[in-house]
């Protein structure tokens, strides 16, 4: 029986449905496109205020990374660069043996920025981490930022300037490799070494 009302039920929300045939949505669309397209032609176009433009970012991207260890053997990463205020940026340590991440988002304050405590609360194990820093997609940047670098960040250029994973214009990328522990391993790359404080 339940079976039946619910056919029912469905049969009449269709019918419902296929009854709005949107005429009367269309009837009444039409008048206010023309009333509007009417007190357009009647005003003139004011001025466009005089917002002074911003020069877009002309100089190649630089960012100089140190990280210290402290004595709870977390990670705090400083870093400073030559891109605008307020620029937001990804900062990742990752263990490169199980890939584990820890990430945060900053902006660029007077030419720098501050990252951390990374790791977990018994801190980090020895063995070898990279630290990244990544500019962000235009997408997120905020107003001021993407009228120097661009929508897409297209004004970013430099060695550090790469097309980002997602199609969403460019980002820049730091890296820098580290070997955390009081034995370091025998290694031929260039790595940092860092002992705790």
């Amino acid at each position: 029986m339940t079976v039946w009302y619910r056919a029912m039920a469905a049969g009449l929300l269709m019918i419902g449905l296929a009854g709005c045939g949107g005429s009367e949505e269309a009837a009444t669309s039409e008048p206010a496109e023309t009333a509007t397209t009417a007190e357009a032609s009647e005003s003139p176009p004011e001025p466009a205020p005089d917002v002074p433009e911003v020069p877009p970012f002309d100089q190649a991207v630089t960012i100089d990374v140190s990280s210290s260890l402290g004595s709870d053997r977390r990670l705090r990463v400083e870093g400073d660069t030559n891109l605008p205020g307020a620029t937001r940026l990804l900062v990742i340590v990752e263990r490169e043996l199980s890939g584990v991440r820890w990430r945060e988002r900053v902006s660029v304050e007077e030419g720098g920025f501050d990252a951390g405590p990374f790791g977990p609360g018994s801190g980090l194990p020895d063995g070898g981490y990279r630290v990244i820093v990544e500019v962000q997609e235009g997408s997120v940047q905020p107003r001021s930022v993407r009228a120097r670098l661009g929508e897409q960040n297209e004004h970013l250029s430099g060695p550090l300037v790469q097309t980002s994973r997602h199609g969403l214009g460019q980002i820049a990328r730091y890296s820098q490799r580290f070997l955390v522990g009081s034995e370091t391993r025998r290694t031929l790359d260039e790595v940092e070494v860092m002992e705790v404080e």
